[in-house]
């Protein structure tokens, strides 16, 4: 058995009885995969997690991927090697697989809940299978030359990389220079160099695919300023045939140039990775169409959930590791007898403010899982809905709203809480290696910066996810939560808290007005208009995410409540009792502690001025 603990109850309750999965399973297009097969799903994929999956999370991380500058290998450690095979052997990613590829349709919501599983007990695991997604979009996006390229690559099992960021660029990925020229064949030579390229390189998989965007020379409609001017290609570590698919010996020149040394997720081989400079890096335009930025959305979009999904699994086993501790960690006496020296020692539970860190942690674990798993369901509808030819326009415009805040607001509460609450728990041995909590801070750091740092995800979320949609995303949500708050149905129990919810969703609604207002004030045109208060808008652009995705949260913790107060009334099990009693309780404590902020920030929000701006650097 490893460091992980994982939380199967709370998400069985989340798909089954929180967002009703079985509605869905074994339906349209998920018809293979019904209720049945789901809960099977869940309970294998959770044993092998806990029992195989994590057993080389630690030493991984202290002996991680050896690089060899000079032949440009990178050589994963056995150990980690071995658990990848068990994974790989399980054939459990195939759910992720297109049925055209070998694999099986099932609901996202099913796909992200077992990913939890995975990405809490070895979070790497999930970016060195990168074959799923990576065959989804070429497969989808491709000509048949592309379709058979993926096929090939799903059946044998190739990694793949998407390659972005290059060293100048970073965030900015319309700045990248990495550049496309055509060759007579309909091949591309690919020049340039990209970084942070996560499982850019390693001997896991006999060869990887690398999806590259590169701007195109001499094309006319193509190649010019900005991500417009990008276009996506397959660009192959070693060369194949693509009537067999077997290699053919020969190494194309795309090749690892460094291995980064990072903080945490050390067996996760983060690579630079240089493009043509010695001997030409061939690739293939995917689908023979200049329309790369747009192609490669769904893999970051991917990507965020993958990320949103790895801070609350490792939250959530941060807080079950320090719950445990804090079971058997006798320290001081009970704060109503500390002045008696001869009173009794106690377990620190028994602590006031080890109670309040320990809600803190619960609270924020299972409203991630949640939010994370409500998103799904969103993807889920998508599906449905794409099935039948029914308008999906909605779902689509609430799911991309709810991905920055996965992906932003997910990894900065989760980074936080770990180190601020879950370590702490620990107290002094928290710090050490003898517990898995200071490889866990270490490892969750990287969830705030990569696939967008979080000041990305909220520029993404204002700009892209709510002023260019009008509000209607943003306003459907806004109308849903405000149902269920004013919903006496919803209990009596939760009125005080349901109160806090609508005082909160009112606060952040606020906020967008104020935004949006600073937006329109902004254009040139608009009377009086100036664009410095623009700047009004990128300093409240992070506020906004955190309110956000606090009121998300509350949310999803309050509909939970409310479904276990009613399971309370019933007759049901010891184990079931405290299980939902657990699940009041963390919502009441989230909603009294956290919601009651969200006013405060819409304050500091609508007073914000722009004086900062205006600060001489050297002031600074």
């Amino acid at each position: 058995m490893g460091h992980y603990k994982s939380n199967l109850r709370d998400v069985e309750f989340n798909l089954f009885e929180l967002l009703e999965r079985d509605r869905v399973l074994g339906t349209g297009p998920f018809e293979e995969v019904d209720v049945d097969t789901a809960k099977i799903a869940l309970r294998e994929v959770d044993r092998l997690a806990r029992e195989d999956l994590a057993e080389s999370f630690e030493e991984a991380d202290r002996h991680p991927p050896v690089f060899d500058a000079a032949a440009h290998t990178v050589v994963i450690p056995p150990a980690y090697a071995a658990m990848y095979k068990t994974w790989m052997d399980a054939e459990w990613w195939r759910l992720r697989v297109l049925p055209e590829l070998g694999g099986t349709n099932a609901p996202s919501s099913l796909n992200w809940a077992l990913a939890e599983f995975v990405l809490g007990a070895n979070p790497t695991l999930w970016t060195y299978v990168g074959f799923p997604t990576a065959t989804r979009v070429v497969y989808r996006n491709g000509t048949e030359r592309d379709k058979r390229i993926a096929q090939i690559a799903a059946e044998k099992q190739w990694g793949a990389t998407m390659m972005l960021t290059e060293p100048d660029a970073g965030s900015d990925v319309g700045a990248g220079r990495t550049k496309a020229i055509s060759n007579e064949d309909g091949t591309w030579n690919i020049v340039g160099v990209k970084r942070f390229i996560t499982a850019g390189e390693h001997d896991l998989s006999d060869n990887i695919i690398h999806l590259v965007l590169a701007r195109p020379v001499g094309v006319e409609g193509a190649g010019g300023p900005g991500t417009k001017g990008l276009s996506l290609f397959l660009v192959p570590k070693f060369h194949f045939d693509l009537e067999t698919g077997e290699l053919t010996g020969e190494r194309n020149g795309v090749y690892v140039t460094n291995v980064e040394k990072k903080m945490g997720v050390k067996v996760s081989a983060t690579c630079e990775m240089t493009l043509g400079e010695n001997e030409p890096a061939r690739g293939w335009l995917l689908g023979e169409v200049h329309d790369g930025i747009n192609q490669m959305f769904e893999v970051i979009e991917d990507a965020r959930m993958m990320v949103g999904s790895k801070a609350i699994a490792t939250l959530s086993s941060g807080y079950l590791n320090a719950l445990d501790y804090a079971k058997m960690r006798v320290q001081g006496a009970d704060l109503t007898r500390s002045a008696d020296k001869s009173a009794p020692r106690v377990t620190i539970t028994a602590h006031p403010d080890i109670r309040r860190s320990l809600l803190t942690q619960k609270s924020y674990a299972e409203g991630l899982r949640s939010l994370v798993l409500y998103t799904a369901s969103w993807q889920d509808e998508i599906a449905l809905g794409g099935a039948t030819g029914a308008d999906t326009a909605l779902a689509e415009a609430v799911n991309e709203l709810l991905l920055p805040v996965v992906k932003g607001y997910g990894s900065e509460r989760s980074w936080t809480v770990l180190g601020t609450e879950s370590l702490q728990t620990f107290g002094g041995s928290g710090y050490l290696q003898d517990y898995p909590l200071e490889q866990y801070v270490r490892d969750a750091k990287i969830d705030t910066v990569y696939e967008g740092t979080t000041a990305i995800q909220a520029q993404d979320l204002f700009f892209r996810k709510i002023a260019r949609n009008s509000g209607a995303a943003f306003g459907h949500l806004v109308r849903e939560i405000s149902s269920f708050a004013d919903d006496p149905a919803a209990g009596a129990e939760l009125a005080f808290e349901r109160d806090l919810l609508l005082e909160a969703v009112g606060s952040v609604s606020a906020v967008v007005e104020k935004m949006t207002a600073d937006l329109l004030a902004a254009h040139p045109k608009a009377e009086g208009g100036d664009e410095k208060n623009i700047y009004k808008v990128g300093l409240n652009a992070t506020r906004l995410l955190y309110i956000l995705g606090d009121v998300l949260v509350a949310w999803l913790l309050l509909r939970s409540a409310a479904i276990a107060l009613r399971a309370l009334d019933s007759d049901i099990p010891t184990d079931d009792k405290a299980f939902y009693e657990g699940k009041v309780a963390a919502a009441r404590f989230f909603a009294r502690n956290v919601l009651p902020g969200v006013a405060a920030e819409s304050a500091i929000a609508i007073a914000v001025d722009d004086s900062v701006m205006d600060l001489d650097e050297a002031a600074f």
